[in-house]
């Protein structure tokens, strides 16, 4: 009985799935941060200059 439990726990691999899809979303939020650090300033006066255009 309890060999039976332990066999179907070590062969459950739904949870890995799982893992997989956080490791994916956390490597995308990182690559989304460091551009946004990378480029932040340049859009901020990118921005600025584009609000000062349609102000007129």
């Amino acid at each position: 009985m309890i060999k039976f439990f332990l066999t179907a726990y070590l062969n459950d691999t739904r949870g890995a799935t799982a893992i997989e899809y956080v490791l994916i979303a956390a490597g995308i939020s990182l690559a989304i941060m460091a551009v946004v650090y990378a480029f932040g300033e340049d859009l901020a006066a990118l921005y600025e200059d584009l609000e000062g255009v349609l102000d007129g």
